[in-house]
């Protein structure tokens, strides 16, 4: 499961980062033309650039330290949710289920050998 949470992970930050960058891209082209609200895209795209790369960290770190990999993980899918919405439509899911397999198996207890002799 640490696996998948690690690979799910980075695909999720790298995904994330693209899509904020397209919102950061699109609230650009409103800015230019003037659009109302347009500037307030813009800021909400690079507000959702860090919370990928805390993503993308949590990611990385789904192997040494799940419980906190987790955590991270499942912080930037929400707040990228809340961010940039349907910018973060691939991203999100991704980090979230990511987070939640690296919760699980950080809880999972570890399996120990016994040896007799």
């Amino acid at each position: 499961m640490k696996v998948a949470a690690l690979i799910l992970g980075i695909l999720g930050g790298l995904f994330g980062i693209v899509g904020a960058i397209m919102v950061v891209f699109i609230g650009g082209i409103g800015g230019a033309f003037a659009a109302e609200g347009a500037t307030q895209i813009t800021g909400l795209g690079f507000a959702a650039i860090p919370l990928s790369l805390l993503g993308l960290i949590g990611g990385a770190m789904a192997m040494a330290k799940p419980k906190a990999a987790g955590i991270m993980m499942l912080l930037a899918g929400v707040g990228g949710f809340i961010a940039i919405s349907a910018g973060f439509l691939l991203a999100g899911p991704l980090l979230i289920v990511g987070g939640i397999l690296s919760l699980v198996a950080g809880k999972r207890p570890k399996k120990t050998v016994e040896i007799s002799g």
